[in-house]
């Protein structure tokens, strides 16, 4: 079966890449670098010529709200236009847990639009809302730090490795389209603040975690539940002392 990953190259792409081509499919990792640009054009009808199925891990390169807007919405109907022309029989896109509640955010709007042209488009479907991977923490830390300290929300997460992120999108290309959306998490639920706290002091960083349930998750105040998923989502195999312990030594 021959499988297109749009963003291919990136941190999910490229694993579930080489998942894919382990189990002997035809897989195009199709991003910029590799000729094909879902912005442009340029590329894509050749890429999903004879594709069954397109997975989507693409990401927009600016967070900046009308920017990350417009790529969703761009790439989204250059890739239905091209994908019914193919005749590809599923689509499936990798967005955020919570992406309806975290609607302050321009991202997260960029995010729900492109999940409405999905459901929209006519091509069979399957959406992946993921946790916060765990290799973004140090950007969340990134993001809430002022001088020496690091602002951040009490509020919960549970993060999941990409491997187990890419074990799924892996799974998901192979079976049906289920029109709906699915959800995946970590293992483990923590408090936002603890975890940085955690892996800060792991990491040997000097930066003190400020507890503040007014501080913003990348523009958006977080409740408990705006991070993480009660809908019986499946749930990864990688705990973060597991997926810290093998990072550490890379």
């Amino acid at each position: 079966m021959k499988i297109v990953i749009i963003g291919g190259t990136g941190l999910i792409g490229s694993k579930t890449v080489d998942r894919l081509r382990k189990q002997g499919h035809e897989v195009i990792a199709a991003s910029p670098n590799t000729g094909v640009n879902t912005i442009t054009g340029e590329g894509l009808a050749a890429a999903l010529n004879g594709a069954s199925v397109v997975v989507d891990l693409a990401n927009s390169p600016s967070f900046e709200d009308k920017a990350v807007l417009e790529f969703f919405e761009t790439s989204g109907r250059n890739l239905f236009a091209a994908e019914k022309a193919a005749g590809v029989k599923h689509h499936i896109a990798l967005s955020v847990v919570g992406t309806e509640r975290l609607l302050e955010s321009g991202y997260f709007r960029g995010k729900l639009a492109q999940e409405k042209l999905v459901k929209a488009s006519g091509v069979p479907y399957t959406i992946v809302h993921s946790t916060q991977f765990m290799e973004f923490v140090a950007a969340i830390a990134q993001s809430g730090t002022v001088g020496d300290e690091v602002h951040l929300s009490p509020a919960y997460v549970q993060p999941i490795a990409s491997d187990d992120v890419a074990d799924v999108m892996a799974d998901v290309s192979l079976a049906d389209p289920v029109n709906a959306t699915i959800e995946i998490a970590g293992p483990e639920r923590f408090r936002l603040n603890e975890l940085v706290a955690r892996y800060l002091e792991a990491t040997g960083d000097a930066r003190k975690v400020e507890t503040d349930p007014d501080a913003r998750y990348f523009g958006v105040r977080l409740k408990d539940g705006s991070l993480v998923s009660d809908n019986n989502p499946r749930l990864g195999r990688i705990t973060f002392e597991q997926w810290f312990t093998v990072s550490a030594r890379k």
